[in-house]
C-alpha cells in the first residue's frame, strides 16, 4: 500500500506585535512556511495574503525596529 502525503496543516495566523491596539492597523502574519512569510489584514481574513522570501521580511521588520522607514 502506498503511502499518501500528509495534508498540509491550516495556517495558523497570529497577530503582529506592530499592530495597533485599537484595531485599525492590523497585521497578521504565518509561521511555519518554508522560506516565505504570509501577511495578511486581519480585517480581511477571507482576502489575499501577501507573500514575502524571509529576507525582505526581516529586512523590513530591522527598518521598522530601527525607525529607518520615517513613519
Amino acid at each position: 500500500m502506498k503511502k499518501t502525503p500528509d495534508a498540509p496543516a491550516p495556517t495558523a495566523w497570529r497577530k503582529s506585535s506592530y499592530s495597533n491596539g485599537e484595531g485599525a492597523a492590523c497585521v497578521e502574519v504565518a509561521d511555519r512556511h518554508p522560506g516565505v512569510v504570509p501577511v495578511r489584514d486581519s480585517k480581511n481574513p477571507h482576502g489575499p495574503a501577501l507573500v514575502f522570501p524571509i529576507s525582505c521580511w526581516s529586512s523590513f521588520v530591522a527598518a521598522l525596529k530601527c525607525d529607518e522607514l520615517g513613519r
